[in-house]
């Protein structure tokens, strides 16, 4: 089938979902956050209409939301509720096997709708956002020909998000900002998508729960609207993309999903923040994703040594460098000298194909981990895992392998989505972990499956090496905590220890730099949600600077505490976090550079050490110039530090005996 008959089936398929008109007056259901600043709404009368107001102040006006299930009934124009609301008071403390805290505060109230034909609407409201979904009762499988939301804003709300040009994609796109009256309708926006209305109030909308359906889009609709939309169910996909690795679809069905009628779809969240620094640290996603069963005790999150990025570059060794055993055994001595707990083989270990086509002694390598304490992770395209699934996981459960990184999915319809709990829910029965790339924004799957340790689904510092002009930028790694983080932990892969100043970054592919300074590579360490954290440059140019590694090795990749302290979209950034007794403390900026002021009343009462790695006097012309320094400090005195142009800093904060 040609492109152009693929895009014609796809404006068939879309002009198939119900589009709703403006919720007008009808009975108004509500449900209030624990704290009373969020007030969601639901009017039940020609449509389904949600709305939202934080403080009074509206920040989602009324918006239209149904489901088509073709034949099997619908809950769209015209839906009559069939009994009285259903409400409850959750006050929970929910205690993930590892993240960005060791506890979570699960407190909100909900608000569940019954409709006629089968069908509820459940709304939950916490302190710091919202969420929806709906619930169904139908009779064995069903076809769902639509999903709708019409979200509305009020005038003057402003957006950030980034938009795909294809249904196959693979979440990587710098983010664009605008007016949400004049949202695009060509592409689509990937989720997390963020809001800012005109009173100042954040509005992240994203996804939770995701699972045996396709991942939700925004785009842009008649009137200002931003609309809901999905890709359909692919009938026909064939090998595609770079080296043939991921499938490109060429017939999709006219429908989203062949489901269950009986279940609970995503959920659809609202994650509301009055400042920037307060979507950092937002839960929302976890909360609402479907806890995990059976021992998870087994996974261990941590950091690794990578290969790919610096093109197994190693300099003044004995032996010729690249995809051997002797490189390998290089970076697993490297790791274990230096607390990593990983290496990560990357392509040409076996055929990309056929995983047990072996281009090298696996064995030979994972022996020698084995004996200095670090565990191995496999890279694998994800149809060649797909097809080899019970065989090469059994296979990599006997080798002592500890964890698959799974890539180029680049698709988040129905199919693609099962692909990814198949693939968490096998490895979890191999005990081995999964690090998915060329993957879609997380979507709850870390709760219910805790061996899945991080996720790319964004832009990360491997465009550094093959997108001129500019890689990835620093607006956008000052953008990503901000939006793309909302969803869960990313591989944005950090650690470069080639840097440059403004004007002075070039593409290479075989030695790669980052833009920005040294120090900002090393924040990234603490700002970023990542629990498996590459290193992705070389060993040797790690060990050029030991006391680089002596930051990077001891960091940790999961929390107690976290704590954010400044931030602006796409300017700067500042958090703090915890592990066990010890502080983490790191900032970035943009190319304006900043003096940085924090208050410390974070740490309570008593006196404090903190190592300091900051830009050097030198690092606005030398991006490598950076300094280390010892200060003693307490929670009542603020901290300040100067940040270069593309600067930041990073910090370890210890009780001073």
């Amino acid at each position: 089938m040609s492109h152009l008959k693929v895009t014609k089936l796809l404006v068939v398929a879309m002009s198939m979902i119900p589009v709703l008109p403006t919720a007008r007056a009808g009975v108004t259901h509500e449900v209030n956050s624990p704290d009373g600043t969020l007030r969601f709404a639901a009017e039940v009368g020609p449509v389904v209409g949600l709305s939202l107001a934080r403080e009074g102040v509206p920040v989602l006006l009324p918006s239209a939301v149904g489901m088509d299930f073709g034949a099997a009934g619908s809950v769209c124009a015209g839906a009559k509720l069939a009994g009285e609301p259903g409400r409850e008071e959750v006050r929970a403390i929910v205690r993930p096997p590892y993240g960005k805290r060791s506890e979570i505060r699960d407190d909100h109230n909900r608000l569940t709708l019954p409709f006629e034909g089968g069908f509820a609407l459940e709304m939950r409201a916490y302190d710091a956002g919202v969420a929806w979904r709906w619930v169904t009762k139908l009779p064995g499988r069903v076809k769902v020909m639509g999903e709708s939301a019409t979200l509305r804003f009020p005038a003057g709300t402003r957006f950030c998000a980034s938009f795909a040009t294809n249904w196959v994609n693979s979440y990587e796109d710098f983010y664009t900002r605008g007016e949400a009256a004049t949202f695009p309708e060509e592409g689509m926006a990937v989720l997390p998508a963020l809001f800012r209305s005109s009173a100042g109030v954040n509005l992240a909308v994203t996804e939770s729960d995701l699972r045996d359906y396709p991942g939700m889009y925004l785009r842009g609709g008649e009137g200002g609207n931003v609309l809901a939309d999905f890709p359909r169910v692919a009938l026909k996909d064939v090998p595609g993309g770079w080296m043939n690795f991921h499938k490109e679809v060429v017939e999709r069905a006219a429908y989203l999903a062949e489901t269950d009628g009986t279940r609970s779809f995503p959920w659809r969240a609202l994650i509301v923040a009055p400042e920037d620094k307060d979507l950092i640290g937002s839960d929302l996603v976890h909360l609402l994703a479907r806890p995990h069963e059976g021992d998870f005790s087994w996974v261990r999150p941590g950091k690794v040594a990578w290969d790919w990025w610096n093109d197994w570059n190693l300099k003044g060794v004995p032996f010729r460098a690249g995809i051997n055993v002797e490189t390998y055994k290089y970076y697993i001595d490297f790791a274990a000298a230096n607390g990593l707990e990983y290496v990560n083989l990357d392509e040409g270990w076996s055929d990309q194909f056929d995983l047990f086509k072996l281009r090298l002694d696996i064995g030979e390598v994972i022996r020698h981990a084995k004996s200095r304490g670090v565990g191995v992770f496999l890279w694998c395209v994800a149809r060649t895992l797909d097809a080899q699934m019970e065989a090469a996981m059994s296979r990599f459960e006997e080798w002592g392998v500890a964890g698959l990184k799974v890539d180029f999915m680049d698709r988040d319809d129905q199919e693609m989505v099962n692909f990814y709990w198949r693939c968490a829910k096998a490895a979890a029965g191999h005990h081995l972990m999964v690090n998915f790339h060329g993957a879609h924004k997380p979507a709850g799957l870390m709760r219910t499956f805790p061996n899945v340790v991080n996720q790319e689904g964004v832009r990360g510092l491997e465009y550094n090496k093959f997108a001129p002009p500019d890689g990835t930028t620093l607006e956008h790694a000052l953008t990503i905590p901000f939006v793309r983080m909302l969803a869960g932990p990313m591989d944005y892969t950090p650690g470069a220890m080639r840097n440059a100043n403004r004007g002075g970054f070039a593409i290479n592919a075989s030695r790669p730099m980052s833009h920005g300074t040294r120090c900002q590579q090393l924040a990234m360490y603490v700002v970023y949600d990542a629990p498996l954290a590459m290193l992705a440059d070389a060993p040797t140019s790690y060990q050029a600077e030991p006391e680089i590694m002596e930051f990077l090795g001891p960091v940790p990749t999961t929390w107690d505490e976290t704590v954010a302290l400044a931030g602006r979209l796409g300017e700067h950034i500042a958090v703090a976090r915890r592990k066990g007794e010890r502080w983490y403390l790191a900032g970035m900026c943009d190319w304006r550079g900043m003096e940085m002021s924090l208050g410390l009343d974070f740490l309570g009462s008593g006196n404090w050490q903190m190592d300091l790695f900051a830009d050097g006097i030198n690092a606005e012309r030398h991006a490598e110039d950076w300094r280390r320094e010892r200060r003693t400090l307490s929670a009542e005195a603020p901290f300040h530090v100067h940040l270069a142009p593309g600067g930041g800093f990073a910090a370890v904060i210890t009780r001073w005996k």
